[in-house]
């Protein structure tokens, strides 16, 4: 048998592998350091939603609806508008 010689003619790539650069960790802090710093509160605060007329209408309207159901749609119209208008008119203010 012939023994073949085969050589790869093209050049190999040598390639490096690249670290990773490592995290920076910040120093930890001393006692004192930390007492020097004023601490920030942080308060919440209840952002207050604009409600337009319109939806004031209709938010009272859907109001009074559930409260004459609730009593059985059996007095004047009016007095379910006026007692939805107070509880709007509360959880609004509230």
């Amino acid at each position: 048998m012939a023994s073949s010689k085969t050589s790869d003619a093209s050049p190999k790539k040598v390639t490096t592998a690249k670290k990773a650069a490592a995290p920076k960790i910040a120093p930890k802090k001393t006692a004192s350091e930390k007492a020097a710093k004023p601490a920030t509160s942080r308060k919440k605060t209840a952002k207050t939603a604009i409600v337009t007329s319109e939806e004031r209408y209709k938010m009272i309207e859907v109001a009074a609806y559930y409260i004459a159901e609730k009593k059985g749609f059996g007095h004047n119209h009016l007095d379910y508008w006026l007692e939805a208008e107070q509880e709007i008119n509360a959880k609004l203010n509230a």
